[in-house]
Parts: structure tokens; C-alpha cells; sequence
């Protein structure tokens, strides 16, 4: 599981180290959190990461969707599909 408090730097330091924090992001894949003023604010991540990210959600949707539909089914609501 990912422990995001590990990555956790200011906006300031990100952009005085921009090259480095990329490096670091397209090695391990792990995002990283950005603080201003203390508070977090900003989440940094590389493409291929944010890529599976929004797949899986994808996913996830797709299956709850399902759920529901298997549910009115279950509940006798909704009409079969007719095939011809």
C-alpha cells in the first residue's frame, strides 16, 4: 500500500529541485504531495502512474455499474434485452 506522507515537500523546494523531484517520480512512480504554507495543496505524479490511475477507476466504475444493474435485476426491475 502506498504511504503518501512519505512524499510529502514544499512547492519551494519542488521548484528549486524540479529535475531531481522528476527523476525521482519517473523512478519509483510514487506521487508526491506538495505544501504551501504547511498545508498540503498539490499531488505530482509521472504520466504512466496517473495513466493506471485513471484506468482502474475506470475499472472501478464499470464494475459498480454492474452491481447496480445486477441488483434491479435481482430486484425485478428493468426489462430483458431482446435478441433477434
Amino acid at each position: 500500500m502506498l504511504n503518501i506522507s512519505k512524499g510529502i515537500n514544499s512547492l519551494s523546494n519542488f521548484k528549486r529541485n524540479t529535475t531531481e523531484f522528476m527523476e525521482q517520480l519517473r523512478e519509483t512512480g510514487q506521487p508526491i504531495v506538495l505544501t504551501v504554507n504547511g498545508k498540503a495543496e498539490l499531488v505530482v505524479q509521472d504520466v504512466e502512474s496517473y495513466q493506471k490511475l485513471l484506468e482502474l477507476v475506470e475499472r472501478v466504475e464499470t464494475i459498480e455499474a454492474v452491481k447496480m444493474a445486477l441488483e434491479e435485476m435481482k430486484a425485478g426491475k428493468g426489462e430483458p434485452a431482446h435478441v433477434e
